[in-house]
């Protein structure tokens, strides 16, 4: 076993050299995520025990190849990410990371798993620049990104009469991208942007940004953040009566976050997911299969995407006898892929997976019917309209 262990180890170490080999018999992947932080409760370790669940799945086909899934946490720290990537290739033989939920995270664990050759399953990385700027032939992004958060809530927004936008954001990677690409759509649509205001991440008190927004005469007070500083604002928000005045709109917020708040002070919000535990009969029964396994909890859409990503990386693996970064990327995008949680998702050039988005309304206290009964889908919008058009990216790898 020794033995074994050194050979793959030594195996990793040569890059290149041994990119084209076919897979070892056990085929590992990390699960690389805030385990502690403000995006615990969206990733965390239950994007782990999703990834297990994808990998039980994958055994019953797996033609004799083992799976084992390592986790760590980065502390939302990109040079902490890039040398968990490192040790987890170069040295235990890992040959995909997923999920890593922090866009500047997940900016350096994409250089790091291109220049190994092996796959970057960027699941939950928000900023929409890992597959434009920033894309790599080993990468693939799968639930989200900021332009189809953004554009998707804009679009079913403004028919609505949400045709100004205040932005409170983020003063960093994700914030930035968020009220960038929201921006570029709500121009598209002929409406307004009349300010923002940039705050810290761990921001507790809000009444001095929630005051100018609600002086600025906007339709709509857009939350370019997510986690606890979402959960925050929101609170404060319904303390200030801004959902009775303005419309409140959650650019990054996830089932755990609208929970975490509370019916009471987030009704009446709409948010953008790419996923929800109650869409139909298949995402009932994976949402009923986890919350036996984590807690009596739904998935997020975050979990859900590691679940779908992880099983469809596996069978490319499969299918491209590789664990060759490009190669198995390359079978990703080969074909559309039949994802029972996100239906029809087709794997770009550009490393992104289109899929439907949705735009949903916070429920009332009294229309919910248990915990986890909380949105009201007002809209669905089809991938090829809410993800960014794959010639509008600056994609390297996209062809003129």
């Amino acid at each position: 076993m020794r033995r074994r262990l050194s050979i793959l180890t030594v195996a990793c170490l040569l890059g290149v050299a041994v990119a084209h080999a076919a897979p070892p018999d056990v085929v590992r992947i990390g699960v690389l995520n805030d385990m502690n932080g403000p995006f615990a409760d969206q990733s965390g370790r239950g994007s782990v025990v999703a990834a297990q669940m994808a990998a039980e799945e994958f055994a019953g086909q797996s033609g004799g190849l083992t799976v084992q899934i390592l986790s760590a946490d980065h502390q939302n720290k990109p040079d902490v990410g890039a040398q968990i990537a490192r040790e987890w290739v170069d040295r235990q033989g890992v040959s995909a990371i997923a999920d890593a939920v922090n866009s500047a995270v997940g900016l350096a664990v994409n250089q790091v798993m291109a220049d190994r050759h092996r796959t970057f399953i960027a699941t939950n990385v928000g900023t929409s620049d890992l597959t434009g700027k920033f894309c790599q032939p080993t990468t693939v992004q799968w639930t989200m990104d900021t332009y189809a958060l953004a554009n998707t809530i804009v679009r079913a927004t403004i028919p609505q009469g949400g045709d100004s936008w205040y932005f409170i954001s983020f003063d960093y990677a994700l914030g930035a991208a968020l009220e960038r690409d929201a921006t570029a759509a709500i121009a598209s649509l002929h409406g307004k942007v009349v300010g923002s205001i940039k705050h810290p991440i761990g921001t507790t008190d809000f009444s001095s940004y929630l005051l100018r927004a609600q002086s600025s005469g906007a339709r709509v007070v857009a939350l370019a953040d997510t986690g606890t500083d979402l959960t925050n604002v929101v609170k404060q928000a319904a303390e200030f009566g801004v959902v009775k005045k303005q419309m409140l709109a959650g650019l990054f917020t996830q089932i755990v976050d609208v929970d975490a708040i509370g019916l009471q002070a987030a009704q009446g919000m709409l948010v953008t997911e790419a996923f929800y535990w109650d869409l139909n009969d298949a995402t009932r029964a994976f949402a009923r299969r986890f919350a036996q396994r984590f807690n009596n909890r739904v998935p997020t859409a975050n979990q859900a995407g590691v679940y779908s990503s992880v099983l469809a990386y596996l069978n490319a693996v499969k299918a491209a006898g590789t664990i060759e970064g490009e190669k198995v990327v390359a079978q990703m995008e080969s074909a559309p892929i039949q994802d029972a949680l996100f239906g029809t998702v087709t794997v770009r050039k550009d490393g992104r997976a289109v899929h439907d988005m949705y735009t949903f309304k916070v429920k009332a206290p009294a229309e919910s019917k248990s915990r986890w009964d909380v949105y009201q889908r007002i809209a669905t919008t089809p991938g090829a309209q809410a993800f960014r058009p794959l010639d509008q990216g600056g994609c390297k790898l996209v062809r003129p």
